[in-house]
């Protein structure tokens, strides 16, 4: 038997989730539960039945947000299928990054042909990139996807998850790569450890941020990409 349609439509369904109707769904199941419990004496069969149900769509809730969650966090990627979602690709050579003034590493990158300047940040878990980027690049939230809350500057800010056709820089190029809409950014936008990660190797030499991408690519031109 061919399970591969039946993974495509679980896969779709995923997607295609509102975060309410998970909210909605939690909320009558713990409500079946309790109906459960409180008719269990007067109707065994009935309460059991409700209890039952209760757990296993409680349990369902569970795994969908889990497997949204984990697309954001290079830390589940071995341990949750990616089911249903695009391959995240990295590839290029080594790329060297110069320290600037400000003691950053910053890098100038285009997001699906749009030019736009990054910070490299090894502490931050999620690549983000600011409103006026994700406009400019054609970046919408992701239909169904959950929200995440950042600490940022100006205090807790909601973000939503996006996702990138194609991010370049240097002799990089990472297709279908996760990240997060973050209004409280400004105009800052950071790349994170779910694209560094996926890279050979980081590390810093001589004051300088030096990437090696698993694959070679040809170099960015960024004179032949629009402008940020």
């Amino acid at each position: 038997m061919d399970f591969a349609p039946v993974f495509d439509q679980l896969a779709h369904s995923i997607r295609a989730l509102d975060k309410s109707l998970l909210l909605i769904a939690a909320l009558v199941a713990m409500f079946a539960g309790l109906v459960g419990s409180l008719v269990n004496g007067r109707l065994p069969l009935v309460g059991r039945v409700l209890r039952v149900s209760s757990t296993l769509c409680l349990m369902g809730v569970l795994v969908l947000v889990v497997l949204q969650l984990s697309r954001m966090d290079p830390r589940f990627s071995l341990a949750v299928p990616q089911l249903g979602y695009p391959e995240q690709i990295v590839e290029g050579q080594e790329t060297r990054i110069a320290q600037h003034v400000d003691g950053h590493y910053w890098l100038d990158a285009t997001i699906n042909g749009h030019r736009a300047s990054f910070l490299v940040d090894t502490g931050a878990t999620l690549t983000a990139v600011s409103e006026e980027t994700a406009a400019a690049a054609g970046l919408e939230p992701r239909e169904g996807g959950l929200p995440i809350r950042l600490n940022t500057a100006n205090g807790v800010a909601a973000a939503y998850t996006t996702s990138i056709g194609e991010m370049r820089f240097g002799n990089v190029i990472a297709r279908d790569l996760d990240a997060v809409i973050a209004p409280g950014l400004g105009q800052t936008n950071v790349i994170g450890m779910n694209l560094l990660s996926r890279l050979a190797s980081v590390r810093i030499e001589g004051g300088e941020l030096i990437l090696v991408p698993h694959h070679p690519q040809p170099a960015l031109d960024l004179s032949q990409e629009s402008g940020g």
